[in-house]
């Protein structure tokens, strides 16, 4: 998934934040105009952050379902490509599975990937909930050096009879200047349609929670699913659902639009102004 990738046009961003944050003053405009600026930055990086986390989220998860339904066939989802490398380890009922993009970069959905996901799991096929551990080594995400070690719990079947996963973030991504962010929270993934189907392409989830960014300068990104956004494995967006983004100067709702897979979203203000978003 690519949560607020690119939320902005960096121009276009600058050019609109500095607008509703321009106000009577004795501050030097110049330095608004930057101040300005560096808030566009932020929540790009945080959405890069986004797009991170839900791409390993992603990856796992898919993996672990395909490892569960062949335990003793193939470990390789056809929706991944032959650069990714797959081992499982098994002990009894323990798994060991390390997913391999190599060295040089594996180009994954659209993303250049580096490094290994290892995650481990007690299989058992009875079980109503399962924990899942993954660990990052040396795994970079388009050039970001991505560190983490966290949880996510499956659930067979939650309140609606839906397969779900609940993922424990705890991750602090590295850009190649030196910037870093962490992130923290809760993310909870149902999937509504397409379990068990066995076609990659018909799978929908809806995606609800909350989390935070935090930068070294100390400005926090601060996020809260309203309504689910849902998420159909087709497109590259979310195709509808909204978010409460709070950020250290300002805030507003996200919004993903009516259902339509497009790049088209839309952005309100606490003040009230809206903005149309175009999604790169």
């Amino acid at each position: 998934m690519k949560y607020f990738k690119n939320i902005i046009k960096p121009a276009l961003a600058v050019l609109i934040i500095g607008l509703v944050f321009s106000s009577c003053s004795d501050n030097n405009e110049d330095l608004q105009i930057d101040d300005s600026a560096n808030d566009a930055i932020e929540l790009a990086r945080s959405a890069e952050v986004d797009a991170a986390s839900s791409s390993m989220t992603d990856i796992v998860t898919e993996v672990f379902e395909f490892d569960e339904a062949n335990p003793n066939g193939r470990i390789q989802p056809p929706a991944l490509p032959d650069c990714v490398t797959i081992t499982v380890v098994a002990q009894q009922a323990f798994r060991e599975v390390t997913i391999d993009f190599g060295t040089e970069g594996c180009l994954v959905r659209g993303h250049v990937l580096k490094g290994q996901i290892i995650f481990s799991y007690t299989r058992d096929i009875e079980a109503q909930e399962i924990l899942i551990t993954y660990d990052l080594v040396d795994f970079y995400f388009d050039n970001k050096n991505v560190l983490g070690s966290r949880t996510i719990l499956r659930e067979k079947e939650n309140e609606n009879g839906n397969l779900q996963f609940t993922h424990n973030l705890d991750l602090t991504v590295i850009w190649s200047n030196g910037v870093q962010a962490s992130r923290t929270g809760t993310k909870i993934r149902e999937w509504v349609e397409g379990f068990g189907s066995g076609i990659f392409s018909d799978n929908v989830f809806e995606v609800s929670g909350d989390w935070t960014t935090t930068f070294v300068n100390g400005n926090s990104h601060t996020y809260e699913v309203l309504t689910p956004l849902r998420r159909e494995v087709i497109c590259t967006y979310f195709v509808s659902g909204t978010v409460d983004v709070q950020r250290t100067n300002f805030g507003g709702i996200f919004d993903y639009g009516n259902g339509d897979c497009d790049n088209q979203a839309s952005f309100i203000f606490n003040n009230g102004t809206e903005i149309s978003i175009t999604l790169n």
